[in-house]
């Protein structure tokens, strides 16, 4: 009964209490609790603090006092309630009531509806909208809100906060009187949200739509309509049909979905391949140019665009090259920075760079190999004699910067038994 009440997938959901559970027992899930005992002191604090453990979305727990406990709970407090050992004064304690969350509430709401009026837009218009006017008055704000990365990372903010004491005011009944108005600022959040392909665990904004009722799912994309602006695949976007869109209003929209899409590409590029860390660069560049420069969108966008095409070529490139991914990133780190070399040692290269891979996939990137030093010293062998028949161009200092390199790469890349970044990304 345990393990089913701590995990929070399962639908067993209320227990009655005599004991044993009260203290002691960490259900980090659990948020409410209801108290119809007599309790004192340590015993008491312990059996509030099962309701008070982080855990997800959840930012407070709950205590429905049925027995009258509250100026027990006081006491307790005051003997267990900081790190000085009590102390606690009039009004300073973890415990409120119900009302000062939705005067909290309250607060968050109007604080939003002031951030969108600053900007054009009207929450109550939208409301009363129906059908297409408001899907179009939604993308209007959106559009508004995406005019700057401070506006935008502001009104996320101000929603989450919304989304988060809706949540915690749950399930009292008052909340219902907020529902509308709360969800019209999540839905402009989630619009805002749907511009950013599926994040991974280490998505600047830290996974900010994990707070919001649903997750937002990213699949394969072309630009379609301007309701949907997800860009995923780059290759696929129809750029003359993405102009159309940004051309007829939805600037910021378009640009902020194209600067969510590269940097996502880029992102799995350049751990697929290290040498191509000049393009994030570049990328950053451009952008840090666009915020010095005042923010005209036209250039930047039409600077957006050729950029997606390099990377469209840079990722077509191994096949030109006749290289797989991973015989492309070894060839990179062997001729990056450039070195001088004509086609018959070029050529040499990729030979070398293909022999490498095969032979370290065969014989070498055993199951744990990076956690057994015989493993280890195997692999870098491996590598110090394959390297060793590149052309002359190679000098032995070079070689060996070369061997450390390659090494380095193999040992971040591959996990063994054929786990890799690449099987990964496949």
């Amino acid at each position: 009964m345990d393990k089913k009440f701590k995990d929070p997938r399962d639908p067993f959901r209320l227990v009655f209490v005599c004991a044993m559970w009260i203290t002691g027992f960490d259900a980090p899930s659990c948020s409410t609790i209801y108290l119809d005992k007599p309790m004192r002191n340590h015993t008491l604090m312990q059996t509030i603090a099962r309701a008070n453990r982080v855990f997800g979305q959840k930012v407070n727990g709950l205590i429905v006092d049925y027995g009258d406990i509250f100026k027990d709970l006081r006491k307790a407090l005051a003997i267990y309630g900081s790190d000085a050992g009590g102390g606690i004064k009039d009004g300073d304690t973890p415990i409120k009531d119900k009302e000062a969350q939705i005067e909290q509430l309250e607060q968050a709401i109007a604080e939003a509806t002031v951030f969108c009026v600053e900007r054009g837009i009207d929450p109550s218009k939208i409301q009363s909208a129906e059908g297409f006017e408001k899907v179009k008055l939604v993308d209007d704000a959106v559009e508004a809100v995406l005019a700057s990365d401070e506006s935008k990372r502001r009104y996320l903010a101000l929603a989450i906060g919304i989304n988060k004491l809706y949540k915690a005011v749950l399930p009292d009944l008052r909340a219902n009187e907020f529902s509308p108005r709360r969800a019209l600022f999540v839905v402009i959040a989630e619009k805002i949200l749907s511009l950013t392909p599926k994040p991974d665990i280490t998505d600047v904004i830290g996974a900010i739509e994990s707070l919001l009722d649903e997750s937002i799912e990213a699949e394969g994309y072309t630009v379609d309509s301007e309701d949907d602006l997800r860009i995923i695949d780059l290759s696929k976007v129809d750029f003359d049909k993405l102009k159309g869109i940004f051309n007829r209003g939805r600037k910021n929209t378009v640009t902020e979905s194209l600067l969510n899409a590269i940097e996502s590409r880029l992102r799995q590029m350049v751990e697929l391949d290290r040498t191509r860390i000049d393009y994030m660069e570049k990328f950053q560049k451009m952008i840090d140019e666009y915020n010095r420069g005042a923010g005209d969108k036209d250039p930047f966008f039409e600077n957006l665009m050729k950029f997606i095409k390099e990377l469209n070529d840079e990722e077509k490139r191994g096949m030109k090259e006749g290289l797989s991914d991973e015989e492309l990133a070894i060839f990179d780190l062997l001729t990056r920075p450039e070195i001088k070399l004509n086609h018959k040692e070029l050529d040499r290269v990729k030979e070398v760079s293909r022999d490498l891979l095969k032979r370290l996939k065969g014989e070498r990137l055993v199951l744990d190999w990076r956690k057994r030093m015989q493993s280890r010293a195997l692999v870098k062998l491996c590598i110090v004699e394959t390297l060793d028949q590149l052309p002359r161009a190679y000098t032995k200092e070079l070689y060996q910067q070369k061997c450390e390199v390659v090494y380095h790469h193999v040992f971040e890349a591959y996990y063994g038994a054929g786990q890799s970044i690449y099987a990964q990304a496949a």
